[in-house]
């Protein structure tokens, strides 16, 4: 675990006159040795001090400097800003709308927007639309990622300060942040990374604040840094749910820090299992518990804000529907009745339940033979041959009868006059879903009567609670063979018209399963039920609420695996093999390609790479009995570079898994960790750390052997002297490549300015899809 530095620049060593004068040359009492050598340590930790202050507000200022240039350009909507600008419109009007993301990163938007007088008039529809022309205050939104991308900078920084490195392995992994073009670009513009970079780094240094009290456990400091790590957490994974691999970077660490103090011979003392107890609720609650309260606090806000009906609401089911304002749809539901002509929706991919004259063909594609039926296919449009009437299966044609919950029901549809069946057939495209089709109305009552019976489960209701068109959403269930009406958007071939499959899936839980009825399109105006009394806005409980809409932001993340020209594989990234097109205007050959530094990110993998070799080297020469490592540079290279490799393999891994579109972007908190590395391997290689402390010293500077104890220091002295020279001239040189790389394809970044055909070329490094090459 990372753990500060000892005081650098124990003075004893140096030669100081005696009180007496009679002592020999070079030696001193040992109490004004010490006294002196306090005075010294006290004016070189000052003047380091100073230095570390400098050498912060010098990058802080230049990251606000890269960050803010040219912010105000292109004055037109960027790529994503069509999503996350948008979402802060909603909130600015309250008007529900729907997400795979948490609320924060939305909700910090729009508490910009809101700051500077903003309405949320304008919805950011497409790429390239004037914010200029339509009066929309976009430099004000950029300008929050902006500065939560400068202020990651200097969190770097302080990760490596408080870490106790040196200040040349400070800067160079703030430098290689500060001077990277894929977090410079991601942090001018209105996305989520920049919140999400900023939680994730400040977690990290909120965690070694706190590691580093270990020995003030429950303390009031204590305690303090253990809920703002939580709390940076909780940030974290409320602006995205890839912040859940800080919890497991943090937790990983915590579990290592737990395992140590189980240990009964551990340096401290062993803890009895009632203190280690307390330990570890201390953790659960600070790190666990509170951040979840954090985390539903935001929905919290996310529900009191959007108050009004909007396009988020087909998202949610009618009883959440009815706790919105203005939601015409429901108030324009209808009871269904037995007898009703209906048409029935797939909620999901919107199709009509439709059925015609032409039959499935007598062999499909792969040679499965059908039942050459009438088809039933979903259809998107609104057509006669939508039409179903819902008929009882007792055969009472009463009208008025109300339908309920869990009925049975039988469907006719109108234009062919035949009845819906399923039977045990495989469908077109799945063998293992049965064939929807119809049959006459004679086979349906006849030999066929229990395959036209249908079930109507209706979600979220209790047992014979009646049915509503828009306000109620269903499942079909097929009563002999328990399965499930459903469809899917790849098209039937021409056969079908290419019209979507109806079949009947075995899986009857899943959402994409659910219908509802949009319209009873032969009921008289005046019929009693189109009679509406005034509604009311309907309360839901927070929990049932929160947990309705974490299932829905889960299935929607999980459905977006479909291809994009821009998306990119997780092998891709620590290379920096592609990018992403962001914004392109043609008549100036302007473009944002959403790309790294590639000097500063292949320099970082090399040196990941660089440190797993490291660790094995050492693992292999302790088994042979070579002990090449200091205790302490061990200790540090272990727990401290440990540490942050430990928080890049939490973030980068895990992509690997994913079945979901991936983009450049997602690399972003892995990389930042890579940079630490860099930094804590310049400070390992070049061996930059004093590596006395006071009891060393002391070890060395007896009265009987202080010219040789002086003589020792002093070697050790001009040693550590030229390592700083060598980090400082490593630093130099890899700063000034990253600075040259960064000012390279700033064009490409800053979207500004326009590059000639052959500056073009220049820049595809590795066949990047660059606009404008010819």
């Amino acid at each position: 675990m990372a753990r500060p530095s000892t005081p650098q620049g124990s003075l004893r060593q140096r030669n100081v006159p005696g009180k007496s004068g009679v002592e020999p040359a070079g030696f001193a009492p040992e109490d004004e040795l010490d006294k002196l050598a306090k005075a010294a340590a006290q004016r070189s930790a000052i003047d380091k001090e100073r230095d570390y202050q400098l050498g912060f507000i010098v990058t802080t200022v230049l990251a606000f400097v890269t960050r803010f240039w040219g912010i105000s350009h292109p004055n037109e909507v960027v790529f994503d800003e069509v999503h996350f600008g948008k979402f802060a419109s909603y909130y600015l009007e309250r008007t529900y709308f729907f997400d795979v993301h948490p609320p924060l990163g939305k909700l910090l938007f729009a508490f910009m927007g809101w700051l500077v007088g903003y309405d949320g008039h304008f919805h950011f529809e497409n790429i390239g639309d004037s914010y200029i022309a339509n009066n929309v205050p976009y430099v004000a939104f950029r300008a929050l990622p902006a500065i939560l991308g400068a202020l990651t900078v200097s969190v770097v920084y302080l990760i490596m300060w408080e870490s106790g490195y040196s200040l040349p392995a400070c800067i160079v992994a703030a430098g290689l942040v500060l001077l990277d073009n894929a977090h410079i670009g991601q942090t001018r513009l209105i996305l989520l990374d920049a919140v999400l970079v900023l939680a994730m780094a400040c977690s990290l240094l909120c965690y070694i604040k706190f590691y580093k009290l270990r020995h003030e456990p429950f303390s009031r400091k204590w305690w303090k840094w253990l809920i703002l790590t939580g709390f940076a957490l909780s940030c974290d994974i409320s602006v995205k749910y890839v912040g859940l691999f800080a919890f497991v970077t943090i937790g990983t660490a915590v579990v290592i820090d737990l395992w140590a103090l189980l240990d009964i011979n551990r340096p401290g003392g062993a803890l009895t299992l009632r203190l280690f107890a307390k330990h570890f609720a201390a953790r659960a609650f600070g790190l666990i518990g509170m951040p979840f309260l954090f985390y539903l606090f935001w929905f919290q806000v996310h529900f009191a804000v959007l108050s009004r009906s909007g396009p988020g609401d087909d998202f949610m089911s009618p009883e959440f529907q009815e706790t919105l304002s203005d939601n015409v749809m429901l108030a324009n539901a209808i009871d269904i009745q037995y007898m009703d002509s209906v048409t029935i929706r797939h909620k999901e991919t919107k199709a009509y339940l439709h059925s015609h004259d032409e039959r499935y063909p007598l062999r499909y594609d792969d040679g499965r033979v059908s039942s050459q039926g009438q088809q039933v296919t979903g259809y998107p449009h609104n057509d006669t041959n939508n039409y179903w009437q819902i008929l009882p299966i007792d055969g009472d044609e009463t009208l008025g009868r109300p339908l309920k919950n869990n009925d049975l029901v039988r469907l006719k549809h109108l234009g062919t006059d035949k009845i819906l069946l399923s039977h045990d057939v495989a469908s077109p495209y799945y063998p293992t879903n049965q064939e929807f089709t119809c049959v006459s109305i004679e086979d349906a009552l006849g030999k066929r009567e229990n395959d036209t019976v249908f079930e109507v489960r209706v979600e979220g209701k209790k047992k014979k609670q009646g049915l509503k068109s828009i306000a109620s959403h269903f499942k079909l269930i097929h009563n002999p063979s328990k399965v499930a009406m459903w469809t899917h958007t790849k098209p039937l071939p021409e056969w079908g018209f290419a019209q979507q499959e109806i079949n009947g899936n075995k899986q009857i839980a899943p959402s994409s399963n659910v219908w509802y009825v949009e319209d009873v399109p032969f009921l008289a105006a005046d019929d009693a039920r189109r009679v509406k009394p005034e509604r009311k806005v309907k309360t839901m409980p927070f929990l049932k609420k929160w947990a309705e809409l974490q299932g829905k932001m889960f299935y929607h993340n999980n459905k977006l695996t479909s291809s994009h020209p821009y998306a990119s594989h997780p092998y891709q990234w620590p290379f920096l093999l592609r990018g992403v097109s962001f914004w392109t205007q043609s008549d100036t050959r302007q473009q944002i390609y959403f790309l790294g530094n590639p000097i500063g990110w292949w320099l970082a993998s090399s040196l990941l790479a660089v440190f797993v070799g490291i660790i094995g080297a050492d693992q292999v020469s302790l088994r042979r009995g070579i002990d090449a490592l200091d205790r302490r540079t061990r200790s540090r290279f272990y727990n401290s570079t440990g540490f942050f490799f430990v928080a890049w393999a939490t973030h980068y891994f895990p992509f690997f898994i994913m079945g979901r579109q991936l983009f450049l972007h997602h690399y972003l908190p892995a990389h930042l960790a890579s940079c630490l590395v860099t930094g804590a391997l310049l400070e390992f290689i070049f061996n930059t750390e004093t590596i006395e402390d006071d009891s060393t010293v002391r070890a060395h500077s007896g009265k009987k052997k202080a010219p040789a104890a002086r003589r020792f220091v002093s070697a050790r002295e001009r040693f550590a002297g030229q390592s700083m020279l060598g980090a400082w001239l490593a630093t130099a040189v890899i700063l000034a490549l990253v600075a040259a790389g960064w000012y390279f394809f700033l064009p490409l970044t800053y979207g500004y300015p326009g590059l000639s055909v052959k500056q073009v070329l220049m820049r595809k490094w590795l066949g990047y899809d660059l606009h404008f090459a010819k």
